[in-house]
């Protein structure tokens, strides 16, 4: 059984890991040539500014009074700039964004889990193609773009990681450090004559990256007084930035001027998501060759009502994708467009000649159907020629430099419909395998519970030979090694299941013994709860629906005359926690007068547990403190929440009696449920204890009564099936309170398997997807 149990372990894992070389993999490819506009760019140096978390309409959205609070950027683009809608992707996180930014492509999800503070991959960037750039900002994302970066021209100014904390007193004071910083920086450079060359040379990037508003938005919320008044800081440090460098460069014209976020942020100070307040990011762009603001008098094509709410409906939006902002950088400047850059050159903020951007747009094409070639060529030379099967759509370079501006974006979108056919060429034929070995799992485990063991030394045979062909044809494609992995394990597993074929045989011939109707009913009902459970990932109302059909289950078995106050018990827990994915997942107020109330239940309900389980199996004096440890441990993190948020409200940061009480009760809640009785219900008491009160500390609301009453429910279900059972005419059931881990399991008085069996296993697979949700 511990064999049995550690081979399904290791499989389950690589299955999970699977995950990740399917979806998951690095999109970039080496090897491309940089590819630069001929033309001379209009700027010669860029000023780029990240407003991280800011969210569009948090800076878009006036006053109640009419009036902005970002007076300088919305002058911009009623007078001087061209302004849009960023649209970021997921995961709405600071390292996926800035790369989209800066890079102009989209990070694989896997990344963001390799560390915020190195590169996952190596990446060109716009920085890495400049003569200089001059960074200002967080010690998490300013380091990623100095490491990639070839030579020694990307300079980086960073404070102290301890500062960024959600917990701070005034967390604008990060962005106050940057603008001053830069303040400083440009007084240098008037007394330091190397500084000022290298400032007065062309291809310059500055860089200031401004976490305070994200950081205030974590503590406090997108709509609280902190955040609003940090995009108040950000816009006159933005204006007195402009000015500063104006004069320093003596009103040459020759500055453009980014202003953006990387992602947006949800009404409950959460990002990662795909909800619109965390994608749409604002986009004002200035300066040297960028279009003044246009005035329109017909309407524009946004159908989102955002104009309107923006009193904005006069001035012309243009919207990108996030990875555009990177070509429309390198455009300005003219440096060479990132080589693994997606992004498409947005013209409409582009104010040059028309050559210029056929140039430009001519530049991005053949750089992205750069990528596809070294794309199309990598996938090939690992693929066997008569396997091969190449990208549908021929590609036809555009004849002159001077060709139509629509004939390259064509271009271009063909390329990266070709670049993400090559990206995902492999993931067909490694789902199929791990399709395979997950159904040839599952059989087998179905096999080894209906049990019988027949050997074949032909079957082995055939098994090796399958595992030499397939090693053989990984080889010749020269496949990573995971490839091995995903494709031999299926051959094992299979084997396994074809050794257990006469279990499989005898079940064919006794299946005329069994009760069909019930068998073709069991199967509808249970081929309807997996489907209910598939819906629910994108709707999680069916989860609501898949409770309220399970509470009937008592009345439509028979059950509920038998044991009618467990039957009662069934039917109101499932509604109860039916109620759960109803409730908004983000976007809620805190109520932390409920998490002290989900602490008392929780206390309620263990002291009458105690109470009647001392009246039929007495506890044991060590036991007994025990669990009054633990209810005493429940009731202070039942209150702790509380504590912590009225400190946050004072802006005093977190109490250190805090973070002791809490990283204790994380590393306790493991351990303390080990050293309780072995009882059935005693262990499940302190196991249910010991999650109650670390899910305490992490709950603001009405989330913290789900684990009493799933509890609640688990518990009643255990014993209504006992009462199943006593239905049934088992007759070897057993006291559920006399139940003990530690005594020997006769194996001659288990029960044989009933169809009731399937049903239990699907209300166990059910409460798993609702836990998940």
């Amino acid at each position: 059984m511990i064999t049995f149990l550690l081979v399904g372990l290791t499989i389950h894992v690589v299955f999970f890991l699977s995950i990740f070389d399917i979806y998951f993999t690095s999109p970039l490819v080496h090897g491309m040539t940089p590819q630069a506009t001929p033309l001379a760019p209009p700027a010669s140096r860029l000023v780029l500014v990240v407003a991280d978390g800011l969210r569009a309409d948090s800076l878009f959205t006036l006053l109640p009074n009419g009036s902005s609070r970002a007076p300088f950027l919305r002058s911009v683009m009623e007078e001087r700039g061209t302004w849009g809608v960023s649209h970021t992707h997921v995961p709405t996180e600071s390292r996926p964004g800035h790369v989209a930014l800066i890079a102009g492509f989209y990070e694989d999800v896997s990344a963001v889990a390799k560390g915020w503070k190195e590169n996952p991959v190596e990446f060109d960037s716009v920085f890495n193609e400049t003569k200089h750039t001059w960074c200002w900002g967080s010690p998490d994302i300013l380091p990623m773009f100095a490491k990639g970066a070839s030579g020694d021209h990307v300079y980086t100014h960073t404070y102290p990681a301890e500062e960024e904390d959600f917990a701070s007193t005034d967390a604008s004071r990060l962005d106050t450090w940057v603008f001053t910083q830069v303040k400083s920086f440009f007084q240098s450079a008037k007394s330091n004559s190397s500084l000022r060359a290298s400032l007065l040379e062309g291809e310059n990037i500055f860089f200031l990256h401004l976490l305070g508003i994200d950081t205030n938005g974590h503590a406090h919320r997108p709509m609280s007084r902190e955040y609003l008044e940090n995009i108040g800081l950000v816009d006159s440090g933005v204006a007195e930035l402009v000015s500063m460098v104006e004069d320093f460069f003596g009103h040459d014209g020759r500055t453009a001027y980014v202003f953006t976020s990387d992602h947006g942020m949800t009404n409950w100070g959460s990002h990662g998501a795909g909800h619109p307040s965390e994608t749409l990011t604002p986009l004002v762009v200035w300066g040297a060759g960028v279009h003044n603001a246009h005035i329109v008098t017909e309407p524009q094509p946004f159908n989102d009502g955002y104009l309107q709410d923006w009193k904005l409906e006069h001035l012309r939006r243009v919207d990108v994708n996030q990875a555009d902002i990177a070509p429309l950088m390198a455009s300005l400047i003219g440096v060479p467009f990132p080589v693994n850059s997606v992004g498409v050159l947005p013209l409409l903020y582009l104010n040059n000649s028309d050559q210029f951007k056929a140039e430009s747009m001519y530049t991005n094409a053949i750089q992205v159907l750069e990528q596809y070639k070294m794309k199309m060529a990598q996938k090939k030379e690992t693929t066997l020629s008569f396997l091969f099967t190449p990208y549908h759509t021929p590609f036809h370079s555009p004849s002159s430099v001077y060709c139509q501006i629509s004939l390259c974006r064509s271009l271009i979108s063909s390329a990266l419909e070709g670049l993400v056919y090559y990206h995902t060429y492999d993931r067909f034929f490694l789902g199929c395998s791990v399709v395979l070995g997950f159904v040839g799992w599952t059989s087998y485990v179905v096999l080894v519970i209906l049990k019988t063991h027949i050997p074949s030394h032909t079957l082995a045979r055939v098994c090796i030979c399958v595992t030499v062909v397939i090693t053989v044809f990984l080889l010749i494609q020269r496949s990573p090694i995971t490839y091995y992995i995903y494709c031999l394990l299926p051959v094992p597993v299979w084997y396994s299941v074809l050794k257990e074929s006469g279990t499989l045989t005898d079940l064919v011939r006794s299946a005329p013994s069994l009760p069909l109707w019930k068998c073709f009913g069991y199967f509808v009902l249970v081929a309807f709860g997996i489907e209910l459970l598939v819906v629910s990932f994108f709707h999680r109302a069916m989860l609501t629906v898949g409770l309220a059909v399970l509470s009937l289950w008592p009345f439509l078995s028979g059950l509920f005359g038998k044991a009618k106050f467990r039957s009662l018990s069934w039917c109101l827990g499932c509604l109860c926690l039916a109620a759960f994915p109803l409730m908004p997942v983000v976007g809620r107020e805190p109520n932390i007068h409920l998490v002290t109330c989900a602490g008392l239940l929780t206390l309620f309900t263990s002291a009458c547990y105690l109470w009647s389980s001392g009246q039929r199996t007495p506890l044991h004096l060590s036991d007994r403190l025990q669990f009054v440890t633990q209810m005493l441990h429940v009731a202070v993190c039942a209150y702790m929440p509380s504590l912590t948020h009225l400190s946050l409200q004072q802006k005093q940061g977190l109490p250190l009696l805090n973070q002791i009480i809490s990283w204790t009760t994380l590393a306790s809640s493991m351990l303390v449920p080990l050293l309780s009785s072995t009882r059935l219900f005693h262990r499940l008491l302190s196991i249910f204890l010991s999650l109650t009160a670390t899910y305490l500390l992490l709950s603001t609301g009405s989330e913290a009564l789900f684990p009493p009453v799933l509890s609640w429910l688990m518990f009643v279900w255990i014993n209504i099936e006992q009462e199943a059972m006593l239905a049934q005419g088992v007759s070897s059931r057993q006291e559920l309170s006399t139940i003990d881990f530690s005594a020997n399991i006769d194996i001659t008085k288990i029960r044989q398997l009933k169809l009731d069996d399937i049903r239990r296993s699907y209300f166990f697979v059910s409460m798993l997807g609702y836990l998940q949700q």
